[in-house]
């Protein structure tokens, strides 16, 4: 299993407080989260719920409801990463695999409202850059569990791709009120295979000479960009196992 403290969210501040202290706070603002959302309000009841004064919060959440809000996240990404872990992903293709990550990681925390707060809450100006860092982290999280093997602008596009995919159910998610939340599951099903359509597409491309011919020079460009380094994906579901 992995060590709980390298999941994403489990840090320890430079003050000494732990992942522990975060996660008290964090449970303590659910609550107030479906009244006031992720705000300041939010944050503050939360601390003085738990006898904290906000200065002492503050040390552990030094940007309050941001931060707590981004722990939230990421612990659905842990939970996810949990299930993964033990799921058979051997026997299924790659497309079922990359649908049960996603479908995983939105059962992960069944918060409705939680969830449709942060949308909002992230959705502002001044968040929309932190919410987009955590999507990215969601999706780069399920391909390395999946154990993407792709170390060059294939790295890129299939996060950015799978970005989309996972923003748009989430959103469809929100609304559904299906039973089981079928639809919800339907709607991920059109959107992955709408993927598998594109990278069909380019595969016929790369086959064809002429169009191959033509992209010679995008390509070459392509080439040149490389995935970060210093990934450490072992240990993660699905690397030992991954496409090869």
């Amino acid at each position: 299993m992995t060590d709980p403290s390298t999941e994403p969210g489990h840090d320890t501040g430079a003050n000494g407080t732990t992942a522990p202290d975060r996660a008290r706070l964090l449970d303590a603002m659910l609550p107030h989260v479906a009244f006031d959302g992720w705000s300041d309000a939010s944050f503050r009841a939360a601390a003085h719920d738990l006898g904290m004064t906000v200065v002492e919060a503050r040390a552990i959440a030094p940007r309050g409801a941001l931060d707590l809000a981004a722990a939230f996240h990421r612990r659905g990404d842990a939970a996810m990463l949990a299930r993964l872990e033990q799921a058979d992903l051997s026997t299924m293709k790659i497309r079922e695999r990359i649908t049960f990550a996603v479908r995983a990681r939105i059962e992960a925390i069944d918060d409705r409202e939680a969830v449709r707060r942060g949308s909002a809450f992230f959705a502002l100006p001044q968040n929309a850059p932190e919410g987009a860092r955590l999507i990215w982290e969601t999706c780069d999280a399920i391909w390395t569990a999946l154990g993407d093997p792709s170390d060059d602008i294939n790295w890129y596009t299939k996060r950015a791709t799978l970005a989309g995919v996972y923003g748009s159910t989430v959103l469809f998610w929100l609304g559904d009120d299906s039973e089981g939340r079928a639809d919800t599951w339907a709607f991920l099903d059109r959107r992955i295979e709408d993927v598998m359509r594109i990278e069909k597409m380019k595969a016929q491309v790369r086959k064809n000479p002429v169009l191959n011919g033509l992209m010679a020079g995008p390509n070459w460009l392509m080439s040149r960009v490389k995935a970060p380094k210093h990934r450490d994906p072992s240990g993660l579901p699905g690397h030992a196992r991954g496409e090869g």
